[in-house]
């Protein structure tokens, strides 16, 4: 079965500007994170897909394969979206977002998410790593309740699941899961996620995965072991990042 990465960019970030061109280990962020997908060799194709000729200046030199979007697109799957109906890319059955930001991200999440879908489990996958308690306060980190099949019922920056009495955190503790940034879709799945309009959750939140929960998406979750580092969304992540940055294996030849 033929899969797609897209790794979607765009320069409005209001947390971190121009967040795909800020330098990570003295690379532009965007490169960094297609250089560790590449590496990984999970797909057939890896495509950075953005509105900006600046980002698509930088991962053309890097070697990278680009495709340019529309600039009106509110979340990355619609981004992604829109590269999955090009011609040259309608080929392939599974579809898979690795979000700009996440240069840590690990195979086994990009592997599990694909996983549920070319198995026909679900429509939609994703993952998401055990995690300690100190993340429930931490609002930029997103964190995400499933069921006992593996099925996600919540994503939020909120504190979930919620412990409402200390003497029950032996309960709390283990349900506590950081979601990583990577989603797989049916092409089907894909359509009709975009084919809906932004739900006043995703918007709340800023999360574009309650579009698809909000509808009643089935998405699976699989469960990694935890990433060290995450996603880049501030100066703080950014500094962080850099401080312990270590470089992916070589993408020589992959693309």
């Amino acid at each position: 079965m033929s899969t797609l990465i897209v790794i979607p960019a765009r320069l409005g970030a209001t947390r971190l500007p121009r967040k795909p061109l800020r330098l990570l280990g003295g690379a532009p962020l965007i490169v960094r994170v297609w250089e560790r997908v590449a590496a990984m060799r999970i797909a057939d194709r890896v495509v950075v897909a953005t509105d900006a000729e600046e980002v698509a200046a930088v991962a053309r030199a890097a070697g990278a394969e680009v495709a340019m979007t529309r600039d009106d697109h509110v979340s990355g799957t619609d981004r992604v979206a829109e590269v999955a109906s090009q011609s040259a890319y309608g080929a392939f059955r599974v579809i898979v977002n690795v979000q700009g930001d996440e240069p840590y991200i690990n195979a086994d999440g990009i592997r599990g998410a694909a996983d549920f879908v070319e198995r026909g489990l679900f429509p939609l996958g994703t993952a998401a790593s055990p995690a300690s308690s100190d993340i429930l306060a931490n609002p930029a980190v997103v964190k995400v309740v499933t069921d006992d099949h593996h099925r996600a019922l919540y994503f939020s920056r909120a504190p979930i699941p919620f412990l409402r009495d200390e003497a029950d955190r032996a309960y709390r503790d283990p349900l506590v899961k950081q979601h990583l940034g990577v989603y797989a879709y049916t092409r089907d799945a894909l359509r009709r996620w975009v084919s809906l309009p932004p739900h006043p959750l995703e918007l709340t939140e800023r999360l574009e995965q309650l579009r698809a929960i909000a509808d009643g998406m089935a998405m699976g979750v699989a469960t990694v072991a935890p990433v060290e580092g995450g996603g880049i969304d501030t100066e703080d992540d950014l500094a962080l990042a850099n401080a312990r940055w270590t470089p992916a294996p070589s993408t020589a030849g992959t693309h």
